[in-house]
């Protein structure tokens, strides 16, 4: 088999969650969760059906990143994969939620990096075998580059 790359179309300043769930209410539970996480993310979901109609299916309570999710989940292909955009929130304030959701089998990803997923497919169909999140690390963190996170972490309010 080959394994084919489909690069995940994703605007600056959102973020993405992927991975792979097993049932048909994923869309509508999924909603529940992001929705139920904060009163202000908007988001899109979309999910690959990978029996009966086989359709993309989807919900969201924003029309752009709702339409986004269906496009890159449909060009992804891949039996039983979610494609969740976020703005207003990062990943962080909803990944727990999103894993607990009793549909959701493996997260492939959660990052506002640029995204590429790795696909092989057969006669039955395709299937996600890995991503690329993003770039290889340039060196190892020094006390300067410490700082600096430890320094950002508290400007955007993650620690104290």
């Amino acid at each position: 088999m080959e394994i084919k790359k489909v690069k995940i179309e994703m605007p600056d300043g959102i973020n993405l969650i992927c991975g792979q769930t097993h049932f048909i209410k994923t869309a509508e539970d999924l909603y529940e969760v992001l929705v139920n996480s904060s009163a202000h993310i908007k988001f899109g979901i979309a999910f690959c059906e990978a029996s009966g109609p086989r359709l993309v299916r989807s919900e969201g309570n924003d029309i752009e990143l709702t339409q986004l999710a269906r496009k890159n989940a449909l060009e992804v292909g891949a039996g039983h994969f979610f494609i969740i955009f976020i703005k207003d929130a990062f990943p962080i304030n909803v990944l727990g939620a999103v894993k607990s959701c009793p549909e959701v089998v493996n997260i492939f990803c959660a990052t506002a990096n640029p995204v590429q997923v790795l696909l092989v497919e057969d006669e039955q169909g395709k299937g996600v075998v890995g991503v690329i999140d993003g770039s290889a690390p340039k060196g190892i963190e020094d006390e300067r580059a410490r700082k600096e996170r430890h320094d950002f972490l508290r400007k955007i309010g993650y620690k104290l």
